[in-house]
Parts: C-alpha cells; structure tokens; sequence
C-alpha cells in the first residue's frame, strides 16, 4: 500500500474517531436566567452522552445567551435554541451529533434535544410540558431535567402557539435567515437571559 493511500486512511480514521463534543461531566447544573425567573437545570450523561456533551459545550460558549423560547405548545413543549445570529446560527446548524438510545422517558420537566430525523441533532432543546411518552418511540432521548424553576418555565408565553399552519408562532427557517429582525415580530416570546454552568 502505497504512502499516499496510507496517509488519506489516517486522516480519515482520526477525523472518524475525533470526538463531537469534548466529554462532559458526567453530572453537572446548568442556571437559566428567563424572562420568566430562574430555572436549574440538572444533566446526567449516563441518560445520553451525545446530548450531555453538545450541551455542555454549547452552555459553555454562551450560545444560549439572549435566546428565544420560540415555540411553546401548552400542554406539550417548550422549544429553544436557536440564536438571533443568522451567522452563528448558520456556523452550527450541520454541526449534527450522533444519536443516544432512548433510555428515559420524556416526562415534563425534562429536557430533550429536537431532531429533524436520525442524526439530526444540533442545537434545539425542548422542555416537555407535559409527560410525552410518545416521543420516546420517535428517538427523543432527554438528557436532563429541571429541578427547580419548573414554575417559570409553565409561566411562557404561549399564545403564539405553534408556527404556521397550526399556529402563530415564529418560522423556524425564518428565524434562521434573518434572526432578530424576524423575531420582532413576536415581541411576547420570553428569553433565556443566560445560560451558565453552575459551579
């Protein structure tokens, strides 16, 4: 085997074995400040991994600072994560994580990323509202809960409903192609202040 092919097998077996994520703790808290009062989150990698590291990671960086809860469906969920930033909403949007096994159930309170199909995970998060066993079939795998501040949380602005057709609330592809100047048009939607790791 010739040096060149060798050299293309390594690149491409470290890049495939390079880690998503860096690991996260394998328990930690996350404070969320909301238009709504403060919210505590606590996270268990055991429930999944891939969740628990992207994250982490992104808490870390300050990505859902200043962000919207743009679609809250009484009774069923509580979406956020994506930034008013059309570039940095951009920069992540294919930065996908692998799937985790559904080993908890989507009870309220707890939080799961959203996805668009298998692999499809990025940045969005949901509360569930409500229990939604369902969605555990559908590959939703929570990743953590809310331990306190579940009051806030049912105090959302939810009159906007879901987006269009079967409500009124904000476009995700809108959200993502022109960010707070679309989201404006929605001035009742309550934010994430901060998002930090407790220490």
């Amino acid at each position: 085997m010739n040096s060149l092919i060798l050299t293309v097998l390594w690149a491409w077996t470290s890049v495939a074995h390079e880690p998503v994520n860096p690991v996260s703790p394998d328990s930690y808290h996350v404070r969320l400040s909301t238009t709504e009062g403060p919210v505590l989150v606590a996270v268990n990698r055991e429930w999944a991994p891939h969740g628990a590291d992207r994250f982490h990671a992104l808490v870390s960086a300050g990505f859902y600072d200043d962000t919207t809860f743009f679609r809250v469906v009484k009774g069923f969920m509580a979406q956020f994560g994506l930034p008013g930033d059309p570039a940095l909403s951009a920069t992540w949007r294919d930065k996908r994580i692998p799937d985790d096994p559904v080993v908890q159930s989507n009870t309220r309170g707890r939080l799961t990323f959203a996805t668009s199909g298998p692999g499809g995970r990025t940045t969005q998060i949901f509360v569930n509202l409500a229990d939604n066993p369902s969605l555990d079939g559908q590959g939703f795998a929570p990743f953590g809960e809310v331990v306190d501040g579940m009051d806030a949380i049912d105090k959302l602005f939810r009159r906007y409903g879901d987006a269009p057709p079967r409500g009124r609330g904000p476009s995700q592809s809108q959200i993502r192609a022109a960010g707070e100047a679309y989201l404006a048009e929605f001035p009742k939607l309550d934010r994430i202040v901060s998002a930090t790791l407790e220490p």
